[in-house]
This record gives C-alpha cells, structure tokens and sequence, in this order.
C-alpha cells in the first residue's frame, strides 16, 4: 500500500508538475492584471459585506469555512516539513504560490458563483457543478465530485486528526483512542447540524485561533529581532541558491515549498470553491475577491508565524538530497509539529508542546468540518434529483470513522494519503478553470466597469453572453422585475 501510495506520488507532484502549477498561477495573474495587489483594498472590504440568507451564508462565514479548510496541520508540521527537506529557501515558494496562487483561487471561486444553483433550499457550488454547466462535459464533472468525495470523506481527514492525536500525546499523554474519541463526538455534534452550525463554529474558532497563533509568533520574533536581518537574507538566498549550505537544495525548495504551499492555501485545488459558492452577494467577483484574500492570511500569515518561529529560533533540521545533514538542531525529531514545539520551548520553556497541540486542534479540527461540508456538496451534486437523505448519513459516518482511523495511523501514510487525494483534486480541478477562465474573466471586467461607474455591482450573465448561469439570469430578472 505504502509502496503504491509513494508511486503515485512520484507522478502527481513530479517537477514538471510543479513547474505547470506555478506557470498556471502566473498566467491567471497576468490574465486578471494582477488583481491580488489591484484589488486588495476591496478584498479586504467585501469580506465584511454581505449578510447570511435562508439560502446561503454571509461573505465571512463563507470565507471562515474555506478558511477552516485552508488553514490546518500543513501550517504547522506542512511548513516545517519543507524546511526538512527543502531548506528555508522553501518558505520563499510558498510565499510566491500563495501570491499567484491568490489569481488561481478568484478564479475558481468566481466560478464557483457563476455557476451555483439553488438546490434542496440552499445554495451549492463548486467544480462539479462549474465544469457540467460551464464546460458541458457531465462525465467530467462526476469524475471531480467522486474523486473529492474520496479525498475529502476517505484519505485528508486522517492527515488532521493524526496531527491531533500525536500533539495531544506529546503535551498532555492522552492515548491517540481517547483523542479519537473526543473528536468524534465533537465532530459528529458540528456536522449533524448542517451547514448553518458548520458556519458558525466556523466563524467563531477561525478568527481566535488564527489571531492568537499569529501573536505568539510576533512575541518570539521580538524576543529574538536581533536575527531578524539574517533570517530574511537566508529564506531569499537559500531559495536562489545562493547560500553556500543550501545552495544545492534548490530543486528540493521549489518542490517543497509549492507542494506545501498548494496543500496549505488550497489555491487552484477545487476546495474553495465550495463554501465560495454558499455566500450571499449581488456579485461572483466580490466572493473571488474575498477568497483570494483567504490564500494570503493561510499563507503570508499563519505559515509565515510557523516559519519564523522555526527559523529565528534556529529549532530545525534540514536534509540533503544523499541523507546527511545540512542543519541538525534537533536530533530525534521527526519534522512536523516537534520543530515548532522546540522553538516556542526555546523562548517559552515548557509552553511549546501544549501550546502546538491546542493550536494543533483548532486548526485540524476546523479543517475536518471543511472537508466534511466539501463532501457534502459533492454528494448533493450526484444526488440530484434523488433522495439524498441516506448519503448524507453514511457520509456523515464514514468521515468520522476516518476522523477516528487517522489518530491511529502512522504519520507517513497518513501524509502520503493526503498528498495523493490532494494531488488527484488539483489535476482535475486545474484542467477544469484553465479551460473556463472566460467567465471568470469576463465578470471581473463587468465588476471593475460598475465599479468606475459608482454602482454596487449586480450580475447579469446574458448581458456578458455567459451561458447556463440559471441562478443569475433569475435573480437578474427577479431584481429588474422589482425594481420596475
């Protein structure tokens, strides 16, 4: 299993992959004119308009729940992993997918927008449904939402509650079951609530932990801001191959650093665009904005507070390509969660581990409901027009018998697992929005127009010549009709 996991790997995040990602990001960006620095006052802004509706969710609850998705275990042991095998100069390319990765997720949320419906009485949306109505290719979009199902329902769960468990086990000595257990229980109460109560915890846990996990970071920085100098130079140089010790761990940085950056800000993957399509707006771009913003707090903050962490307490150790050591601080520990628990031990003599595992939780925990709500739009996408009643309730049983399973698994496989269902959601997903970035793109235009002429933007699909945007024309039609 093991052996076949690391095969398929080995294709999904090849170099040429890598490279393909990175070049898709950037063409988005150069498509949209760089709107993530252009727009990123009004990123800012539309992600507190908006209120929540029978239907949907406002702009933040849907911006908390994909960032509860964003935001889990890979800022944490997925951050120090590439600095193990990739050097610092790994924190570099996360930093630079995150920026053009910020064009692929407007896009994709965007879309997401575009082609939502309203279905069972709340709004639903994602790959599956932009690729039917958007690209007409049925068996295509069934493909994307079976292969989420698997990935979000079956393999990615096990990757958070296993970083729980395992951080739970080190601060505190609680049993990986018991762990499990309580996470189960807590987990099945969220998710037997349905979206509203997934929206809400969302929005409750994601601003306290992220905000509290950030100011730490800030207190160890300026405990050491002596290195602060050298630590900047390295992250760049080490990145270029300029740095004498890491000069040969380029390769190793790129890949790294944009395969942890992709798991952790889920840019391009197909994730975001769910909750994306819940939000209440008169707009697609205005949830674009606000869920490319959601790459840049994933990455430019929470990462970037785990990476300093590591880096200006010096609490890492780096491999090179034939098995030795670059850097060796820690010896014994197994890259992941240790290496921030060490650099907050280092300043905070005895807070690191529990400190890593309550912040550990929060961010899995929130992740789990993510992915939960993810599946379920998949399941409600192939459901349609059936009863859907029994799906739910054994998807509701499987995730949380996987939740269970992966505080029990090893952590390599659990990794391994991850970064395949990963790997097989952004292919498909990448293939999908390059071949429908028009609407996309025609919508910005639209939004940017209104926006010169003074007017709170309202979408009108058939005005632009997008077609199969039922949702749109009807609402467009409804807001014309009362307005008349």
């Amino acid at each position: 299993m093991a052996d076949f996991v690391a095969s398929l790997n080995a294709v999904l995040w090849s170099t040429p992959v890598i490279y393909i990602l990175l070049g898709i990001g950037f063409a988005f960006s150069i498509m949209t004119r760089f709107l993530q620095v252009r727009h990123l006052k009004e990123m800012i802004v539309q992600m507190f308009k908006g209120k929540s509706s029978e239907a949907g969710v406002s702009s933040f609850q849907a911006l908390s729940i994909a960032l509860s998705g964003r935001v889990g275990t890979g800022n944490i042991a997925g951050v120090a992993t590439a600095i193990a095998f990739g050097g610092p100069g790994a924190v570099f390319w996360m930093w630079a997918i995150a920026f053009i990765g910020a064009a692929s997720a407007f896009v994709e949320s965007t879309l997401a927008q575009i082609y939502k419906v309203k279905q069972d009485g709340q709004y639903r949306g994602g790959p599956a449904y932009y690729i039917e109505k958007g690209l007409g290719i049925k068996w295509f979009a069934v493909l994307f939402a079976a292969a989420a199902l698997i990935a979000m329902a079956f393999l990615m769960p096990g990757v958070q509650s296993n970083s729980i468990a395992a951080g739970i086990q080190n601060a505190f000595g609680i049993s990986p079951f018991v762990t499990g257990c309580g996470l189960v229980l807590l987990l099945g109460f969220i998710i037997f609530g349905g979206v509203k109560r997934i929206a809400n915890a969302a929005q409750m846990i994601v601003p306290f932990m992220a905000i509290g996990y950030i100011l730490l970071s800030l207190i160890i920085i300026v405990m050491n801001v002596s290195e602060l100098p050298a630590v900047i130079s390295l992250i760049f140089k080490s990145a270029f191959a300029l740095d004498s010790a890491f000069g040969g761990l380029i390769g190793m940085a790129i890949s790294w650093g944009v395969k942890r950056g992709i798991y952790s800000n889920e840019a391009g993957q197909g994730t975001g665009p769910h909750p994306a399509a819940a939000a209440e707006v008169s707009h697609p771009v205005k949830q674009g904005l606000v869920q490319a913003f959601s790459v840049y707090i994933d990455t430019l903050f929470v990462c970037s507070a785990t990476a300093f962490m590591i880096l200006f307490t010096g609490m890492y150790n780096t491999q090179a390509a034939d098995g030795s050591f670059i850097v060796h601080q820690l010896k014994g520990v197994e890259a992941g969660p240790g290496f921030t628990q060490a650099a907050i031990d280092s300043v905070l003599p005895g807070f690191g581990a529990g400190f890593v595992a309550i912040a550990l939780f929060f961010f899995a925990f929130t992740t789990i409901m993510a992915y939960y709500y993810i599946a379920e739009t998949n399941i409600a996408y192939l459901a349609r027009g059936r009863e859907s009643k029994w799906a739910m309730l054994g998807l509701k049983l499987i995730i949380l018998a996987a939740t269970f399973y992966g505080t029990v698994k090893t952590a390599s496989l659990a990794w391994a697992l991850g970064d395949a269902g990963l790997g097989i959601m952004v292919w498909l997903n990448v293939i999908a929005i390059v071949l429908l970035a028009k609407p996309a793109l025609l919508a910005l235009k639209d939004y940017e127009r209104q926006k010169k002429q003074g007017l709170d933007p309202v979408f009108d699909p058939k005005a632009l010549g997008i077609k199969n945007a039922d949702f749109w024309e009807k609402e467009y039609t409804h807001d014309s009709e009362r307005v008349s």
